[in-house]
């Protein structure tokens, strides 16, 4: 039985298309996984705190500080597979997904460091990244340079071992071409839901 977690970081809640389009994809993938059961993570409504030195001792420490970084990691860990929303806000992430990156990226816990330097623990698992944009970031566009969302998100959850990630991107939302852009992420949502 697959087990996905979901994980919304848009604070635009009913109006954020992240949110609309990863919902879309799970209503479109239940149907070929029946059975299949779905933890939501919604981190603007049950926001994670940033850390702090407390945390940072605790963590190096095994003091109880890190009581709930530990219980993201189990629920992280408990998953098959990852449905990640994201917008992209001043070229990169919302602060609090940020946040909750950083509790769950842990040594011992989703990352090791050997002999010959890093590997991640979290293995055989994959990752479905929606990412909505107001102008256009796309690779090879103008403003490619600046998308620091997606070439983090890869490179973070690569760090911990998830490197099998397909990407779900709506760009241009802040233009006339809104409507073509959620209408060929959609179109991806579909073609993806029969397959992943």
């Amino acid at each position: 039985m697959t087990h996905i977690l979901q994980i919304d970081s848009s604070p635009r809640l009913e109006r954020s298309h992240s949110r609309a389009l990863a919902s879309a994809f799970l209503e479109q993938w239940k149907p070929y996984h029946p059975g299949a059961i779905i933890t939501h993570r919604d981190l603007v409504r049950d926001p994670v705190p940033y850390l702090d030195a407390t945390w940072i001792t605790a963590k190096f420490t095994a003091a109880a500080a890190i009581a709930l970084s530990d219980e993201l990691v189990d629920e992280f860990l408990a998953a098959d597979c990852y449905v990640l929303s994201a917008p992209m806000y001043n070229f990169g992430i919302p602060a609090v997904l940020k946040s909750y990156i950083d509790y769950i990226v842990r040594p011992k816990r989703t990352f090791a460091v050997t002999e010959n330097g890093f590997k991640g623990l979290i293995t055989h698992k994959k990752m479905i990244l929606v990412q909505a944009r107001g102008s256009d970031f796309r690779y090879g566009s103008a403003y490619a340079s600046m998308n620091f969302q997606e070439p983090y998100l890869k490179t973070v959850f690569g760090f911990i071992g998830i490197t099998d990630i397909e990407v779900i991107n709506a760009n241009r939302l802040n233009t006339e071409l809104r409507d073509q852009e959620l209408a060929a992420a959609r179109t991806t949502i579909q073609a993806l839901a029969a397959t992943w």
